[in-house]
């Protein structure tokens, strides 16, 4: 088995590399091309067991997304985020087993509502990583990816719900809106918990090797104790990301960039094997499904009719919220202005709504993924009684086929939906552009402050000149010095460093008042990072 996965991650790299030099992209052609090898006679079934997937290869990806992504800027569009991330996945899973009924007249009313569970919730790694290249608008993305980060908590646990009641078992708490209360709740205090610790854990070890170890363990620790106690492993290795994410600032650089690289490696590797086993499994459930007596033609219908349902009820709810949300932001601007009181904070202006533009792309970007499919398999092959879990053969088939339609249907074209809409909105820019003007300009006024302390306790002519130097590069006027004075190299990495500390607490500063983007100030970190890394190799070699 593992030298099968190990030979699908290899072949896997190799179409990435291949896709991204042909301007191709690579996850729907590792998809294409695991669903052409399945048919190929003799190939081995390659099959993981759910718990794999939703343990092992579920939580790394959530806490890199995580922990690499603006708590602010969620924060800013947790509406939108919830109404899709939890609402419409309530909503997806009552009209995909309505339509599944129909389509599917021998289906189960159980089964019709485990299936809709199944496919309620839509993987954004595709569209997020068609949308980076294609330059979508900063809210999209941040909606986009806020929504995947918690759909699949709120699709998982209505499966749990879902099963239970198929099954003939008991769920962990019986009444369902209290048990999604506990599994949220619950799972987030968990998640926040394990990350701040994993942070104190990582100062006391001082050692970018170690640190990095502790962050591979905390999506799995929080998973898996979450889990254990019965509330949202999803929530609890979000919230265990965003905690991490958040503090990464206070952390050593040799451990932000040893991090940086580590978990852009892991998500390369876990996407173009997740897209490859979504392909490679098809043939197989296909015939798993002729096996047990179902007539594929049916099912092929069913899928079809399910797909479009989808759809459909993406678009409906996308664009029915939108028209709710801006007919009460009409009726809010009618409304008097409430006087300002002393000392009460006033509540931060909301987020301009999305464009229809924005919307039509939002709602198409409804592809499935790698947890429906480990939803599907979980499904339980006998119930409380000890009788075959009805209709679990037909479960597996639809799943995998609505799959496989999002993804070649709605990912093939969605680039060419994104150039046709011509989605470039140049207030990203203008705001991106005002952000990092703000990081420079309180960079440099931290370079000037410390590089005034700094003169106080040093005034050797050697070090006036230095800090005359470095006071002038901050104030960008270094053209007005015609030749590099002499100094002393140890005091100049001295100071060095002792500037890029002043200029990190700063930036901190600004991103904990609100004032800077996490995103602006994680690029700054990094190249301040590397500023520092090329300052520390010069230290050792002089």
């Amino acid at each position: 088995m593992f030298a099968h996965i190990l030979i699908v991650v290899i072949i896997a790299i190799a179409i990435t590399a291949l896709a991204e030099r042909r301007n191709v992209q690579p996850a729907l052609l590792v998809a294409i091309v695991g669903l052409a090898a399945s048919f190929i006679p003799g190939m081995p079934r390659l099959e993981l067991e759910p718990e794999i997937i939703l343990g092992i290869v579920l939580p790394p990806m959530l806490f890199s997304a995580a922990s690499d992504f603006s708590f602010s800027s969620f924060a800013k569009r947790l509406g939108s985020i919830v109404n899709l991330g939890v609402f419409m996945v309530f909503g997806t899973t009552a009209l995909v087993g309505i339509v599944a009924s129909l389509a599917l007249p021998g289906l189960t009313p159980a089964a019709a509502l485990v299936l809709g569970a199944v496919l309620a919730p839509p993987d954004a790694v595709t569209a997020i990583t068609i949308g980076r290249k294609a330059g979508l608008p900063v809210a999209l993305m941040t909606v986009l990816k806020g929504e995947s980060l918690i759909n699949d908590a709120a699709a998982l646990t209505l499966f749990a719900v879902a099963v239970a009641a198929a099954a003939g078992t008991h769920a962990f708490i019986d009444n369902t809106p209290l048990y999604f209360l506990y599994a949220a709740v619950v799972g987030i205090i968990l998640g926040m918990l394990i990350g701040n610790l994993a942070q104190l854990a990582r100062r006391k070890l001082g050692n970018p090797s170690l640190a990095t170890a502790v962050s591979v363990i905390v999506p799995f620790a929080a998973y898996l104790l979450a889990e254990e106690i019965h509330a949202s492993g999803v929530l609890a290795v979000v919230a265990a990301g965003f905690a991490l994410g958040h503090h990464s600032a206070e952390s050593g650089y040799e451990e932000r960039i040893q991090e940086r690289q580590f978990w852009r490696t892991i998500d390369t590797l876990l996407e173009t094997f997740v897209f490859a086993y979504i392909g490679l499994q098809l043939r197989f459930v296909i015939t798993d499904a002729i096996e047990a007596g179902y007539d594929m033609w049916q099912l092929a219908a069913a899928a079809a009719a399910i797909f479009v349902a989808t759809v459909a009820i993406r678009f409906g709810w996308v664009f029915g919220t939108a028209f709710i949300a801006r007919r009460r932001r009409a009726a809010a601007a009618r409304r008097p202005a409430r006087v300002a009181r002393p000392g009460r904070r006033e509540r931060p202006p909301s987020p301009p709504p999305l464009t229809w533009k924005e919307n039509v792309v939002l709602s198409w970007t409804g592809m499935r993924g790698v947890v429906t499919l480990a939803a599907a398999a979980g499904v339980p092959l006998i119930t409380a009684t000890g009788a075959d879990f009805q209709d679990r053969e037909a479960i597996l088939v639809l799943a995998f086929l609505v799959t496989i339609a999002t993804l070649l249907i709605q990912g093939l074209t969605l680039p060419w939906l994104i150039k046709w809409l011509d989605l470039t909105n140049p207030d990203d820019g203008k705001h991106l552009a005002e952000q990092h003007a703000l990081a420079v300009k309180i960079a440099d006024k931290a370079t000037l402050d410390a590089l005034a302390e700094y003169r106080t306790t040093h005034d050797a002519p050697s070090s006036r000149r230095l800090v005359d130097m470095m006071a002038k590069r901050a104030t960008h006027n270094a053209e007005a010095e015609p030749a590099i004075p002499p100094f002393d190299q140890a005091e100049a990495l001295a100071l060095g460093n002792i500037l890029l500390e002043a200029r990190r607490k700063q930036l901190i500063a600004a991103r904990d008042a609100r004032e800077l983007d996490d995103t602006v100030l994680r690029d700054m970190l990094e190249q301040m990072d590397l500023e520092q890394a090329f300052m520390d190799s010069l230290g050792k070699e002089a």
